[in-house]
């Protein structure tokens, strides 16, 4: 199991279009997936968690990947939460 943080930067957080987003992107992963916050252990593969999570802008995220594509998964994601800048 691999991790790391990154910090939100888009004004609306991880809402609606960002959050799409994500989803899309981490269920092209194998491993298991994981985005830890302060208050909850959130789902990136499943709008409904990730929305529930209410993550807003400046919230630092950990991620949590564990499995054969697990390094992949971490870059292409913290690249995409950091892309994120509406």
């Amino acid at each position: 199991m691999i991790s790391a943080k990154v910090t939100v930067n888009n004004r609306t957080g991880l809402h609606a279009r960002p959050a799409s987003q994500l989803v899309q992107l981490c269920k092209k992963f194998e491993s298991d997936l994981q985005i830890i916050t302060d208050d909850d252990e959130l789902d990136p593969k499943s709008i409904i968690s990730l929305l529930s999570g209410g993550i807003s802008q400046g919230t630092t995220i950990e991620l949590r990947a564990d499995g054969p594509d697990e390094q992949d998964a971490i870059s292409k994601i913290v690249a995409l939460i950091e892309s994120f800048t509406e």
